[in-house]
């Protein structure tokens, strides 16, 4: 059987109506998340760290079978808020990608789609949930759809300071990367790369298996809608690959 790991893709937690008008991949109603993190508990899912996940992708340790993986974009505050006591409770780790210019801000990238810019950790908060076995990943400076950018140095200066930024204030490094929108080209994997990232997600549906670049990782959304029994059908469905994955010239030998 084929190792593999099912990275899960949140945003938002905390109390919404049963039914966003747009947008519903941002979020998920905190009774809504309460009842999937205990379906994970009542079917034994194991829920491991990425760093766990790397280690079983490149065959370091062995993947248990039907391993998760927790991620949540953007670093709002209401993870700490809502989901990290949750997650807290189970024992779970969990992944907070921030978008290092914006610490103590807002996400202000969600208002030209219409939606309420909502608010972002700020330093403090970041070092809180690292500080409660979270891990803190990067979401780069300013959360652009990188494969839209015009320049290369465009693209490695929001890869590269962001990892700086958030080194600088955790004091540890800062070794998984997420791209904002799942927006990612040859250009972008290659300067996570170079940043020294060791993961880079994106927003290709499918369960992570040892052939995939640890800089293209898939994912799979929980949406608003997203029930406990929809989680679990969402991990036993082997879902295809929106897209053909970016693929990295081999390094010469």
């Amino acid at each position: 059987m084929t190792a593999r790991v099912h990275i899960l893709m949140y945003h938002r937690v905390g109390d919404f109506p049963d039914r966003m008008p747009t947008h519903r991949g941002q979020y998920c109603h905190l009774p809504r998340f309460k009842a999937q993190m205990g379906m994970l508990r009542r079917l034994g899912y194991p829920v491991i760290s990425l760093d766990a996940a790397v280690a079983g992708l490149r065959g370091e340790t062995e993947l248990p079978p039907r391993a998760v993986a927790l991620t949540f974009d953007d670093a709002y505050v209401d993870f700490l808020e809502h989901a990290a006591p949750v997650l807290a409770e189970h024992g779970y780790p969990a992944c907070v990608y921030a978008v290092a210019g914006k610490l103590g801000g807002h996400s202000d990238w969600v208002a030209p789609e219409g939606l309420s810019p909502a608010p972002l950790m700020n330093a403090a908060q970041l070092k809180e949930v690292q500080a409660m076995g979270f891990t803190v990943g990067s979401h780069t400076l300013s959360h652009p759809r990188l494969a839209t950018l015009d320049s290369a140095a465009s693209i490695t200066r929001e890869l590269a300071d962001s990892r700086k930024v958030l080194q600088d204030v955790l004091g540890s490094p800062v070794e998984h990367f997420c791209y904002p929108y799942g927006s990612h080209d040859l250009r972008a994997v290659e300067a996570a790369a170079a940043a020294g990232y060791l993961t880079g997600t994106t927003c290709l549906r499918a369960a992570a298996t040892p052939a995939d670049d640890l800089l293209t990782l898939p994912r799979k959304a929980v949406h608003q809608g997203t029930t406990a029994f929809g989680l679990f059908w969402k991990l036993l469905a082997r879902n295809a690959y929106k897209s053909a994955p970016i693929r990295r010239n081999p390094l010469p030998a």
